[in-house]
């Protein structure tokens, strides 16, 4: 596999892709690109630990060596969240670079699975899809948002409260990565029993905002990167899984899956050698994780609406 990370030395790439260095398959490369110069040093620095993954570093007007021939496309690129600002304040700064980076994937490696991480990932996804689509090389199964972190954060609030091990629950998390729009459906983790109501409104409020959590938390230094990393290298490396055409290998993301709620919605999808294969049905839901999912339907559609308007303006305007 040979997997490109753009924005690779950011503060989400530079971690993100050090986890990728040491657990992609013996034999793979990895390909690292950034506008700041010293990403060729970010190369030479991971190619000093010992793994068969190869290294190469990129920046400038470098961009096509980077993802020649590359499987898959992970990106962090774009600027982080500050104290005050949602993920939609990211929205007119970010999208020219996803737009930007995605047409270049489209020319360099249409078949490339795209990992995006860069916010708003409800709006940054459905952008690149209109990006693919211009280009003629759009295929749904292909193109990823990577909402996971909101699956992590659940994970790990949910052993706490109920006192087990984080190596031992499983939270779905379905909807969309911002606010209100980040759904975890804690009626299905087992012991939820033992949780009140008022606390399972508590636990989900926290979920839904755990991002401005650790923006506060870092004082304007910065927003959520070695947990991000962290999410962005698990999928990252459950798509190669799929690729390489290991079975039964899932994980939560937004994608463009047939929801009636709204054209992209985050689920879980089984991979497979084409990229996602199979939406998985997240079954039944309690009566106030309903009434979240009905709630956020309109809120997606306007994300969805925001970034493909975007999308049809910046093809018009670079053509």
């Amino acid at each position: 596999m040979k997997v490109a990370v753009l924005g690779a030395a950011g503060g989400i790439g530079q971690p993100l892709s050090m986890i990728l260095k040491n657990n992609l398959p013996a034999g793979s490369k990895l390909s690292l690109f950034d506008v700041a110069p010293f990403t060729p040093g970010v190369a030479t620095d991971l190619s000093h630990i010992p793994t068969d993954v190869t290294v190469d570093g990129f920046t400038g007007d470098d961009l096509t060596k980077a993802l020649d021939g590359a499987d898959v496309v992970v990106i962090p690129a774009g600027v982080a969240r500050k104290p005050g600002m949602t993920r939609d304040d990211l929205f007119n700064i970010n999208a020219s670079i996803i737009a930007n980076l995605v047409r270049n994937c489209a020319k360099t490696c249409p078949k490339a699975c795209i990992c995006i991480i860069t916010n708003p990932v409800n709006s940054t996804v459905p952008l690149a899809a209109e990006v693919l689509k211009a280009e003629g090389v759009y295929d749904k199964h292909r193109l990823f948002g990577v909402s996971v972190l909101d699956v992590l954060r659940s994970e790990t609030f949910l052993a706490a409260e109920l006192g087990i091990s984080n190596q031992r629950i499983q939270v779905p998390v379905i909807g969309g990565h911002s606010g209100t729009t980040i759904i975890p459906l804690l009626s299905q983790v087992i012991g939820h029993e033992k949780i009140s109501a008022k606390r399972v409104e508590e636990l989900t409020a926290r979920i839904q905002n755990a991002g401005t959590e650790v923006v506060e938390a870092k004082a304007g230094a910065g927003s959520a990167t070695l947990s991000m990393a962290t999410a962005g290298a698990r999928f990252a490396l459950k798509v190669v899984k799929g690729l390489l055409g290991e079975p039964g290998v899932n994980e939560y993301c937004y994608v463009e899956g047939g929801s009636k709620y709204a054209p992209f919605f985050a689920q879980a999808v089984v991979f497979g050698k084409d990229g996602w294969k199979e939406v998985l049905d997240y079954g039944n839901v309690s009566e106030f994780e309903q009434k979240l999912i009905d709630e956020a339907a309109s809120q997606l559609q306007a994300n969805i609406n925001k970034g493909v308007e975007f999308a049809k303006k910046w093809i018009a305007e670079n053509k």
